[in-house]
C-alpha cells in the first residue's frame, strides 16, 4: 500500500504497491487491472457479475449494484485510488467514494457524461460542434424533432450500448412507436447526418491538467457495435489537428483526470461533430495495446496514480475486429488455429461466460506495414475463426482501398 492515508486528497503520486478501486468488472477493467499488475498495483472491482471478467485479476471482488452506497464505501475504504470503466454509476454511490479517497475521472464530469441530453446541452452550452438534437420529454417532442429535422435517431438517456436503446425514424407517426421502445421516458433525438466515416480520439489527463493526446481512431459500426478500428486513420493532417483540439479541449473543459474518448462524425461535407462522451477505457482503442507507444490501460494507471503519461506515437499501424456472441452461436464452432496463422494476429478473450447475441466476448488485433495491411489481416483472420458469421464486418474491398488514401 502507498504510504498516503486512505481517505485523504493530497494530491501526489500513488506509487505501485498502492490498491486502484474499479467501479466495474467488465473486460475494460480487465485489461486495465493486467496493466496495472504489470506496474506493482493491487486491484479490487465492484461489479454486479459475481463472475465478472475482472475477478480473476482482482485481489478482492465486491459483489453488488452500481447503486449500493454501502458496498462501494466498502471498496473506498481498502483503495487508494477509484476508477472506472462504465459510467452507469449511481451518483449517490460517486459521493460516497469521493468523500474518502480520490475519485478519478471525477464526479462531475461522469455526472455530465452519463446521462446523454446532460451530456448533449453541456456540450452545445460550451460550443463545441454537434447535430441537431431535441431533449424529448413525451412522445409529441420526439415526432416535432422529426417534422423539424427529418429522418432522426431517438436514443435512451442512460446506458444504450452498442446499438441497444435506439430507435431510428423516418415519419412523424413512428413517433408513438419509438417512446414506448424507450420506455415511456425523457430521450436524447438527434438528426441523422450524412456520414462519410467515424473517428474517435482518446485524451488522457493527470490530476494538475497535463494531457497526452492519442492519434485518431478509423471506425467502423454495424448495427450501432464497432466491428473494427484501425490506426492511424487515414485522414488529413488538418482534421488530425482539428480532431486531437477538440478532444483536448473537451477534456480540459470537463475537468476529466484518467481518459476521455471522444466519438466523432465526419460529415460528407466535412464537418466535424461530437457524437458521444466516455470517460474511460473504449472499444476503439483496443489497438493500443499494440501499435502504439502505451496502451490506453496503462496510460489510464499512470493517470489516475498521478505518474508521468507515457507517449502516444503510432509504433505500428493496428487493428482490431470485435468478437461477439454470435461467434460461438453458429453451428460451426469458432476455429482459432487458423485465424492466429495469420502473421501477426492475436487473440483477446474476456472471459466472459454464457455467449449471447451481440455480447462482447473478445476481439482479434494485428499489426501491418500500413493501416490497409493490418485491417486486412485482422478481417482475414476473423472471417477464417468465424466464416458463419463475417456477414456482420459488411466491410468490402473498396473501404480497405481508401485506407491507403
Amino acid at each position: 500500500m502507498s504510504t498516503t492515508p486512505r481517505g485523504t486528497h493530497t494530491p501526489g503520486l500513488i506509487a505501485p504497491g498502492a490498491t486502484i478501486g474499479f467501479l466495474g468488472g467488465g473486460q475494460l477493467g480487465r485489461m486495465t487491472a493486467y496493466a496495472a499488475r504489470a506496474m506493482g498495483y493491487d486491484i479490487h472491482v465492484l461489479d454486479p457479475e459475481a463472475q465478472c471478467a475482472s475477478r480473476p485479476v482482482a485481489s478482492r471482488t465486491i459483489t453488488a449494484r452500481f447503486d449500493d452506497v454501502e458496498a462501494a464505501i466498502a471498496l473506498a475504504e481498502q483503495c487508494d485510488v477509484v476508477t472506472l470503466e462504465i459510467e452507469q454509476i449511481h451518483p449517490d454511490v460517486l459521493d460516497a467514494v469521493a468523500a474518502r479517497v480520490p475519485l478519478r475521472p471525477g464526479r462531475d464530469a461522469v455526472y455530465i457524461i452519463q446521462d446523454r441530453i446532460r451530456q448533449k446541452t453541456w456540450l452545445a452550452r460550451e460550443g463545441f460542434p454537434l447535430g441537431a438534437f431535441v431533449a424529448a420529454q413525451s412522445a409529441a417532442d420526439i415526432a416535432d424533432a422529426v417534422r423539424t429535422h427529418g429522418a432522426c435517431i431517438a436514443k435512451s438517456t442512460h446506458g444504450g450500448y452498442d446499438g441497444r436503446g435506439q430507435v431510428r425514424l423516418s415519419t412523424p407517426e413512428e413517433a408513438a412507436g419509438a417512446w414506448d421502445a424507450l420506455g415511456a421516458r425523457p430521450c436524447l433525438v438527434e438528426q441523422r447526418v450524412d456520414i462519410a466515416f467515424e473517428i474517435s480520439v482518446l485524451v488522457a489527463r493527470r490530476p494538475g491538467g497535463a494531457c497526452a493526446v492519442y492519434p485518431p481512431s478509423r471506425n467502423h459500426h454495424t448495427s450501432g457495435v464497432l466491428t473494427w478500428a484501425v490506426l492511424p486513420a487515414v485522414i488529413s493532417d488538418e482534421l488530425t489537428a482539428r480532431a486531437q483540439a477538440l478532444a483536448q479541449g473537451i477534456a480540459e473543459r470537463l475537468g476529466v483526470v484518467g481518459l476521455l474518448a471522444v466519438e466523432c462524425f465526419v460529415t460528407t461535407s466535412g464537418e466535424l461533430l461530437v457524437n458521444e462522451l466516455a470517460p474511460r477505457p473504449h472499444n476503439t482503442y483496443h489497438h493500443s495495446e499494440r501499435g502504439l507507444v502505451t496502451s490506453q490501460f496503462e496510460q489510464l494507471v499512470r493517470a489516475v496514480c498521478d505518474l508521468p503519461l507515457g507517449g502516444t506515437g503510432i509504433a505500428k499501424p493496428a487493428a482490431i475486429a470485435n468478437l461477439l456472441g454470435d461467434v460461438w452461436l453458429t453451428a460451426t464452432p469458432p476455429e482459432v488455429t487458423g485465424a492466429l496463422e495469420v502473421p501477426d494476429t492475436r487473440l483477446h478473450l474476456y472471459g466472459k461466460a454464457g455467449a449471447r447475441a451481440g455480447r462482447k466476448m473478445g476481439h482479434l488485433s494485428a499489426v501491418g506495414d500500413s493501416a490497409q495491411d493490418a485491417l486486412g489481416r485482422v478481417l482475414q483472420a476473423y472471417r477464417t475463426l468465424s466464416p458463419g458469421t463475417t456477414h456482420m464486418f459488411d466491410v468490402h474491398e473498396p473501404v480497405l482501398a481508401h485506407l491507403t488514401r
